[in-house]
Order: C-alpha cells, then structure tokens, then sequence
C-alpha cells in the first residue's frame, strides 16, 4: 500500500510541475549567405544569429534551410518542404542570386510572393531580409528590385530588415578596401566577421520575430 500511495504521490507532482517550454524554432531559407558558404560551421549566419539571440535572453532554434546557388524560384519550389518541418518562423534571405543572373525584378518577386503566401497560410511569422540592386544595372532595374521587399513585408505584414549587407556597409562606410576585407576570396561571400557584422544588424529584427511568436 505504502509503495501504491509512493507511486500516487510521484505521479502527481511529476504532472504537477511545469512543463518545460519548447525553444522556438525559426526555418532560414536562403542561398549562400544562409547556408554559410566558405565559412566553419559555426561561423555562418544561422549559427552566428542562433548565439546572437541567444545571448539576449531567447530560447530559440535555427534551421539552417540555405542552399548554395539557390535563386528566389528555388526558394519557391523549397517553401512546401521548408515549412513540413513546422517551424515557428521563417527568415527570407533571397534574391542576390537573381541578381548576378540578370533576373528581372517582377519574376523574383513573383517567386517571394510564393514564399509568403505559403508561410501567410500556415500561419507562420517571417522575417524578410532584402538585398540591394547594384547601380551597373541601371536605375529602373534598381529601383524596380529594391523595392522588392518592402512591397511585399507591407503586404503581407512581414518583418523587414532591408539589407542583408547593412552590418558591412554601416562599418565600412562604403570603403572598398574595407569592404574587402570582410569578404572572402572571392570577392562575394562574407567572412567570418562580415557576417558578424550583418548578424548584429539584423539582430533586432530577428529578436522582434521571436517577440512575435511569443505573443
């Protein structure tokens, strides 16, 4: 009877406890930035933005979802498998790829729709992360696809950090020898500290989707 009552007693405040919370899980789908090209595993921006929202207080887990090479029709044709994974939030990362091939800017936003409609749909919450057109392109094109993004976080209330490259270019001032030095060898990719410096400016925007989720 004694071990009966034990049990009982066990049992109950084992359910009496509360329950760990689950940490929150946000899926970054992206190219070569989000995948980390280059760079040591723990040094690419999902693992970098992972210890940087978590040294802020936030109980969260990144999934890296980056492809190298991937373009923003890619991302589209990801996006159904990306979200079975049933993640909490989504950080979008596209478009550069779109950029070196030319693609015009209404098909890459196109293909950005399909990401957030299917997010909007699950009920997820994003965090959309622009990129800038260079000016070689002309200043229709520029205009065309910087517009991109913000267009399309209004539309579907999604969080937006404007820049993926605001961290280097707020250091460097625009500097092309210091710019270098923050990119790798092939004059594309961040290195270790670019990325350091890109993380800490999308941070806060990150830690505000994270606030969202916890709502």
């Amino acid at each position: 009877m004694r071990k009966v009552l034990a049990g009982m007693i066990c049992a109950f405040w084992a359910f009496a406890q509360p329950l760990a919370a689950d940490p929150v899980r946000i899926a970054a789908l992206g190219d070569s930035l989000i995948h980390g090209y280059g760079l040591p595993q723990d040094q690419g921006f999902v693992p970098q933005l992972q210890a940087w929202l978590r040294a802020r207080g936030a109980d969260v887990e990144l999934i890296n979802a980056g492809v190298s090479g991937d373009t923003t029709a890619g991302g589209a044709a990801r996006i159904a498998w990306t979200l079975a994974d049933r993640p909490d939030g989504l950080i979008v990362l596209l478009g550069g790829n779109d950029l070196l091939r030319g693609i015009a800017p209404e098909e890459a936003k196109a293909n950005l729709r399909v990401i957030l409609k299917a997010a909007q749909a699950e009920g997820v919450e994003v965090m959309l992360i622009g990129m800038k057109a260079p000016k070689n392109y002309g200043p229709d094109y520029k205009a065309a696809f910087d517009a991109i993004y913000p267009d399309l976080a209004e539309e579907f209330g999604a969080l937006l950090f404007a820049d993926a490259f605001a961290g280097m270019a707020a250091e460097t001032g625009g500097d092309t020898q210091a710019v270098q030095a923050l990119l790798q060898g092939d004059g594309i990719h961040p290195n270790a500290a670019g990325v350091a410096l890109n993380v800490a400016a999308a941070g806060p925007t990150a830690l505000e989707l994270v606030g969202r989720m916890a709502q």
